[in-house]
């Protein structure tokens, strides 16, 4: 069994292209507990090493539609932002949709192909009133139905139905392989924030480093407070007796 994952940032900040980063790994190494393998068909980075902005995973084993089915949907990395230190924002939201990668084309065979000689209407003289030499052709596989009585031989309105045949299918295979193209797009704009389907947090392996001179500006700020606390706790002095 194979599955076709799409996970996109959408229109979302450079967090969210770093929250997809984040939960892809999640759903990998959760993919591989389940003895499930996984490939990145598909990447778009994002500005900024390790962050994307969709991905487009193959999931394949047994049991890959059910993990598809739980990783699908809005997914929210929980943590703060590691680029903006001003923002008190926590969560950051990605969509996850199963999509169909490789549309089957259909194999035409003259095999699939019933065709049955009638009579058609219409001006031609006795012959073509009497005469069986139009063609109703069927591809059985599609349920595509064709007529053709251009031509008096009843030989080449069978060529000519079966080429149209053909091109039909042909036709109908392309339009279904655009569709799945636009439809894989539409992904993108599907995002919303709130009401996830999945929460996921990072434990202590995964914690990004901190910025340059967050630690500093953090103890900067407890120091002021200490030396705040203590002057305030320092007795009076008293005029000497």
């Amino acid at each position: 069994m194979t599955v076709h994952l799409l996970i996109s940032a959408g229109r979302g900040p450079q967090e969210c292209a770093w929250a997809l980063g984040r939960l892809l790994s999640r759903l990998e190494a959760e993919a591989g507990r389940r003895q499930l393998t996984t490939r990145r068909v598909e990447t778009i980075s994002g500005d900024r090493p390790d962050t994307y902005r969709s991905v487009l995973v193959e999931i394949s084993g047994v049991g890959a539609e059910t993990l598809a089915v739980e990783w699908s949907g809005t997914l929210c990395w929980q943590a703060p932002s590691p680029y903006r230190a001003d923002t008190g924002r926590k969560n950051w939201y990605v969509i996850a949709r199963p999509c169909q990668l490789d549309i089957p084309r259909t194999r035409f065979v003259e095999a699939d192909v019933d065709i049955v000689a009638c009579r058609t209407g219409g001006p031609g003289g006795q012959h073509r009133n009497k005469a069986s030499t139009a063609v109703r052709a069927t591809h059985r596989p599609s349920g595509l139905v064709v007529v053709v009585d251009t031509e008096r031989q009843f030989s080449l309105n069978r060529r000519i139905a079966l080429k149209l045949l053909r091109e039909r299918i042909e036709r109908g295979d392309e339009l279904a392989e655009r569709a799945a193209v636009t439809a894989r797009w539409r992904i993108h704009d599907e995002l919303v924030r709130g009401n996830p389907t999945r929460v996921e947090r990072p434990d202590a392996s995964e914690q990004d480093p901190p910025r340059p001179g967050q630690s500093d500006v953090g103890s900067a700020v407890v120091r002021r407070r200490t030396r705040r606390s203590a002057s305030s706790r320092r007795p009076e002095s008293r005029p000497a007796r």
